[in-house]
């Protein structure tokens, strides 16, 4: 399943064409605060799909019942770019479990790359809602490379692989290689993806634009 939350007109698609904006990205602060704004939003959307039950909870006069999640996510992310992304969404779900994992792309002479995979930090995942957060989905092989890579740590019964902007190439690749019962959600899709596997118009590179530009 893919789910598009910018088709609807909300205050989402102001934050993400600040992100776009060229002139608004020299601000880096406020482009980690837009990620950051953008992923309390896919959590509170993400959120309408969980678990919940209910609960007695007292108050000062009584007794009210209410819905509450019956049990809490853990979310994931791909560092660096993924950093204010995942905080977005843990200040929402401020009670989930976290998981850490890098991977980049290692470029060759030839102008070819391949994604490596090199660091996690990773709870048990048996029988868990995985949320796996990652600003950008162009290609999906990172995507891909990390969920399988996390899979060491056990089976999730749910995944979400949520992004701010996504390729269609990527989508249909994700769709292609992960279980049907991950629910992909995007911000916004984009349908260009370059030799280069950056998304078009996409917004650039979202780690040099939240942390500065690497060598």
């Amino acid at each position: 399943m893919v789910i598009e939350l910018g088709k609807e007109n909300s205050l989402l698609n102001q934050f993400i064409s600040e992100m776009r904006d060229i002139e608004i990205q020299k601000d880096s602060m406020r482009f980690r605060k837009n990620i950051q704004r953008v992923g309390e939003i896919c959590a509170y959307e993400i959120s309408k799909k969980l678990q919940w039950e209910k609960k007695e909870i007292t108050t000062p006069l009584g007794v009210s019942i209410m819905n509450v999640l019956k049990e809490q996510p853990v979310i994931a992310t791909i560092i660096r770019a993924g950093l204010p992304f995942h905080q977005g969404m843990l200040n929402y779900f401020d009670r989930a479990e976290n998981a850490f994992i890098s991977a980049y792309r290692k470029h060759h002479k030839d102008g070819s790359f391949e994604v490596e995979v090199e660091y996690m930090a990773c709870p048990d995942l048996n029988g868990k809602t995985l949320i796996l957060g990652d600003p950008m989905l162009a290609s999906g092989q990172s995507i891909e490379l990390v969920y399988k890579a996390m899979l060491r740590n056990g089976r999730p019964k749910n995944v979400h692989v949520v992004s701010v902007i996504a390729s269609t190439i990527g989508i249909e690749y994700l769709q292609k290689h992960v279980p049907n019962n991950v629910t992909i959600w995007a911000c916004a899709i984009d349908e260009e993806l370059t030799g280069q596997a950056y998304i078009v118009p996409g917004l650039g590179d979202a780690g040099d634009l939240a942390y500065g530009e690497k060598l």
